[in-house]
């Protein structure tokens, strides 16, 4: 279970995330929904830290922070924007979100080969095969 509820945690909350992002105002500007997004979510994880976190102290916690925390932050609102705008084109909810994960799937692949160095085998490449052959009958 410990493998299995982190996965089901964020399924969940991308179903409630694509949701949101697709039923979006279409007069709403982009950047206030995710101007009121991010402080919601700064609240929550501020309650979240407070109830988590037995004496911890958040303004100290900026001494760990190091450069990933604000790439993450610019990455996050790329993957907000993205996912808006991609519905604001004429995305389709069921066809949309797979063809980005499809497209992420297997450019993870060649980062972690080049980054991590982890293997390419037989089974991902037939597997990226399998993906494009889904990215083909779904966009026809």
């Amino acid at each position: 279970m410990s493998m299995l509820w982190p996965i089901l945690l964020a399924v969940g909350a991308d179903i409630f995330y694509q949701i949101s992002c697709k039923s979006l105002p279409g007069q709403l500007d982009p950047f206030a929904s995710l101007t009121i997004t991010y402080t919601v979510g700064a609240a929550v994880c501020f309650i979240l830290y407070e109830v988590s976190t037995k004496g911890g102290n958040i303004i100290q916690e900026w001494h760990n922070v190091n450069w990933t925390t604000f790439v993450l932050g610019v990455a996050i609102v790329g993957l907000e924007l993205g996912s808006i705008f991609m519905y604001k084109v004429g995305w389709n909810i069921n066809t949309g979100y797979i063809v980005k994960s499809i497209i992420l799937a297997i450019m993870l692949i060649i980062v972690g080969f080049l980054l991590y160095k982890e293997p390419i085998k037989a089974t991902k490449i037939a597997g990226v095969a399998v993906c494009l052959a889904g990215l083909y009958l779904i966009n026809k």
